[in-house]
């Protein structure tokens, strides 16, 4: 693969596991340097040993930290930032419990927003005075099909994922004449941590077998398969390269099809 971010450091928010784990990856083949961050020290340490190191200027880090604690997440990526610039930024945090909307509390919707919106915004605003310096930056948010199409029984994350997608498309036209871009991801059904808990839920309210469960869901993927990680994260890794200089403020469905809007 083309080293097409070889002297780039890349932030990988969520990256113990899933869709951030593979960024991770695709990101260190494109010879970035990754810094991987959640809250999980020794699979964060595994992860960096794992990484691949292409070039000699590739240096692999982790920073433990929770989203929801946002001044201990500043100063710790800020550090992180005051060494070298962080001209990548993957926010990827995970989506809260299934529910509907009507049945869903005060204290989930702000709590969703802090870790999602809040956290995002925060780690934006450290972030971009170094892309600035350096005239390029990418900021991809992975969020959900749902901003396109509601998804049932995920009243919060719905809501949220929506408000996200709008506070990136605002700040996209604020900084695209510095250089810098900021995409949004839309996953389909993935396997992943969140699949699984989804398809679990659903298990339990309905009664069904997990192949019926699954059947349920596929029936609405005309690819008739869920995506690997590794397929969302080739998005990504497109969207931070140089390549996808002029790709600004979209929603992109990685989804094999299901999304009927356009």
């Amino acid at each position: 693969m083309k080293p097409d971010l070889l002297g780039r450091q890349a932030l990988v928010c969520g990256a113990s596991q899933g869709i951030g784990r593979a960024a991770a990856i695709a990101l260190a083949e494109r010879g970035a340097s990754v810094i991987v961050l959640a809250r999980q020290v020794e699979a964060l340490d595994a992860l960096v040993r794992l990484l691949p190191r292409n070039h000699a200027e590739q240096v692999h880090g982790y920073i433990s930290a929770d989203v929801g604690e946002h001044e201990s997440l500043v100063r710790k990526v800020q550090a992180s930032a005051n060494a070298r610039p962080i001209e990548i930024l993957v926010n990827n945090t995970a989506g809260p419990a299934p529910g509907t909307v009507q049945s869903a509390t005060a204290e989930q919707f702000l709590d969703t927003f802090q870790r999602h919106l809040l956290a995002n915004h925060a780690l934006a605003q450290t972030l971009l005075p170094g892309m600035k310096t350096q005239a390029f930056g990418r900021i991809i948010n992975v969020i959900s099909t749902s901003v396109k199409e509601p998804i049932r029984n995920l009243g919060v994350s719905n809501t949220i994922r929506g408000a996200v997608a709008s506070w990136a498309k605002t700040l996209a036209a604020e900084v695209a004449a510095q250089g810098i871009t900021v995409n949004n991801v839309l996953p389909g059904f993935t396997r992943t941590q969140r699949l699984e808990q989804i398809i679990v839920e659903r298990m339990q309210a309905t009664g069904q077998d997990r192949e019926s469960i699954e059947r349920g869901m596929l029936a609405s993927v005309p690819a008739q398969r869920f995506a690997e990680p590794a397929e969302i994260a080739a998005a990504i890794a497109f969207l931070a390269s140089p390549g996808a200089g002029y790709v600004n403020g979209i929603n992109l469905p990685v989804d094999g099809g299901r999304t009927q809007s356009l």
